[in-house]
């Protein structure tokens, strides 16, 4: 029998969340003419300074208590703007230069329609850790205006007797940023930035690049140890610009430098890419859904690029038949890699099971789930997506497998199972 514990705490969406953002005009003249920019930021120019005062003060006043350090994201913001237009910061006074910035912000709440789809791995800092506790470090999919999805992190921390505590979200939040000229939209790799100051509960990262705009989609984390014993953290992700979708990869060592990768070879126009956590027979390896069907296993020289890969897993159980996907990396245990899955069945019921792999030969599949392990339950079907369950990445912890999940693409919740008895169903 199946040893599964239901935490009861529950995170769900939260139109309160909002963070200042950069608001974009566009930049170029038209046939010689000042641009919306130029004729902007003359406007605040010619203001006296007693209107600059009363402008800026009116817009204090309304989202300084919102915010956090809302006078430095305004300079910094203006800082930016200065640089583009090769201003002379030294002739404008503090006043309109943070009146300058504040044109140029915008607020956003990040996580109004939906929060889902989380993964987790160890935390950096262990510090302090009692025996039996772990801190951990999830990464969340935020839902906001327009349908765009950004990444936001919580941190905690859970116990061997399946124990569970989040760290507060900081009142303000901060989205980690590229330093430098933003108006020009990177199409390669682009590094970005933790704000010095700010917590990573209280961090979002936002979409950069062209291939991002429409979103970053279900990151999959993954706690990476190279041959040379080195870590480093990696997180899989879907970015998608309206019309297509490209897997990218995220990198740290740090929690304060992260690249953001585009990932190379055919394998990358696919959603759902799960990292093993260190390299298995001298190769790089992933599990993929390349047909949008069944389970490939990827291997790879270089951690950015992948190409087809061999089939692993196909549909065998009613509750998988539609199609079946990873969720979140592969697992590594005494006995072989463990893979969590999810299937979709009758009424497009989504369900997550679990398969494990050969340690050695990851290509051999010595078990799996007959019956899911979680199912959308009665209480749990409604939502922005009904009928859904979904993990990006759990994780062991001592005896246990740590689930964080998704329901119905509107909240997250979280379970632990026995990894004793999850081995015995298969």
């Amino acid at each position: 029998m199946l040893d599964l514990y239901h935490h009861p705490l529950r995170l769900h969406a939260d139109p309160s969340r909002v963070v200042v953002r950069p608001f974009h005009i566009g930049w170029q003249s038209t046939n010689g003419a000042p641009s919306r920019t130029e004729r902007l930021v003359q406007a605040v120019l010619d203001m006296s300074p007693g209107e600059a005062r009363a402008q800026l003060a009116a817009v204090l006043k309304d989202f300084e208590a919102r915010h956090w350090q809302t006078r430095r994201v305004f300079m910094t913001r203006y800082d930016e703007i200065e640089t583009q237009m090769r201003l002379d910061g030294a002739t404008i006074g503090d006043e309109k230069r943070q009146l300058i910035g504040a044109y140029f912000c915008h607020e956003y709440s990040y996580a109004a329609a939906a929060l889902m789809n989380p993964s987790a791995v160890p935390h950096y800092d262990q510090t302090g850790m009692p025996k039996g506790s772990l801190r951990i470090l999830m990464s969340l999919r935020a839902v906001g205006e327009g349908h765009i999805s950004s990444v936001a992190f919580r941190e905690g921390i859970i116990t061997n007797k399946n124990e569970m505590k989040l760290a507060p979200e900081p009142p303000f939040a901060t989205a980690a940023d590229a330093r430098g000229d933003e108006e020009r939209v990177p199409e390669g790799p682009v590094k970005i930035y933790r704000h010095r100051d700010s917590t990573l509960s209280g961090t979002l990262l936002f979409p950069i690049t062209h291939a991002q705009s429409n979103g970053l989609e279900d990151m999959r984390l993954t706690h990476f140890r190279h041959d040379d014993g080195s870590e480093e953290w990696l997180g899989t992700y879907t970015a998608y610009n309206g019309s297509q979708i490209q897997s990218e990869m995220l990198r740290t060592r740090d929690w304060r430098e992260f690249d953001l990768v585009p990932m190379t070879g055919s394998a990358s126009r696919n959603k759902g890419m799960g990292l093993f956590p260190r390299q298995v027979n001298g190769k790089y390896m992933m599990i993929g859904r390349q047909d949008g069907e069944n389970i490939f296993l990827i291997e790879s020289d270089r951690l950015t690029h992948w190409d087809e890969g061999v089939k692993l897993i196909t549909p065998k159980f009613p509750w998988e038949l539609v199609q079946m996907g990873n969720c979140g990396p592969p697992i590594e245990l005494d006995e072989g890699w463990l893979m969590l899955t999810h299937g979709v069945g009758a009424m497009r019921k989504y369900s997550i099971g679990a398969a494990l792999l050969d340690k050695d030969d990851p290509s051999k599949v010595i078990g799996r789930t007959r019956e899911p392990i979680l199912a959308a339950a009665s209480e749990d079907r409604e939502g922005y997506v009904p009928n859904v369950v979904y993990s990006c990445g759990a994780l062991r912890h001592g005896e246990s497998i740590f689930i964080p999940y998704g329901v119905a693409d509107s909240s997250v919740a979280f379970a632990f199972v026995s990894i004793k008895s999850l081995l015995a169903v298969m």
